[in-house]
């Protein structure tokens, strides 16, 4: 990723009644508020390429079809502090104009406002990386950038 964009310009969360979702371009990131004393014992996690199962002490917390299709090989699941679990999925679309409006099909979706700014923030990230030598990291945007933002690649260098 271009010099950690989303450290330093901050991620827009998707907060659901167990944690919070983000996204960048290449990734989806879970974070799961478990009961503190949790062990690792204690978690069930299925990561696939479309669909997802956590269950924490027997409980199911997360389960069902993804938003889109993940890279499973590279999805990873961590218990910190025995109450935090981190959830990274790799996307196999890394486009811009892949932003994901929920974390499940139908399920922990983006109100209308958290959706404009993830795919802002996006689209930011896209231009980051057509432009390694300047820091979008701050910028604003307005105007088109549903879809990952304008195609300036017909424009001559």
């Amino acid at each position: 990723m271009s010099v950690h964009f989303e450290e330093k310009s901050g991620v827009i969360p998707c907060q659901t009644p167990w944690g919070s979702w983000c996204q960048t371009m290449e990734e989806v990131f879970i974070e799961v508020n478990v009961p503190q004393g949790t062990s690792a014992k204690e978690v069930k996690c299925h990561l696939g390429a479309r669909d997802i199962v956590l269950h924490v002490k027997g409980k199911e917390v997360i389960e069902g079809k993804l938003f889109d299709t993940t890279v499973s090989d590279e999805a990873t699941w961590t218990l910190e502090d025995k109450c935090l679990i981190r959830i990274v999925l790799m996307k196999a679309n890394r486009e811009a104009g892949n932003c994901w409006s929920s974390l499940l099909e139908g399920e922990y979706c983006a109100n209308a406002w958290v959706q404009d700014q993830m795919q802002r923030k996006l689209t930011l990230e896209r231009f980051q990386r057509e432009n390694p030598g300047f820091d979008f990291s701050g910028a604003e945007i307005s105007g088109n950038y549903t879809g990952g933002g304008p195609d300036f690649s017909s424009l001559q260098k």
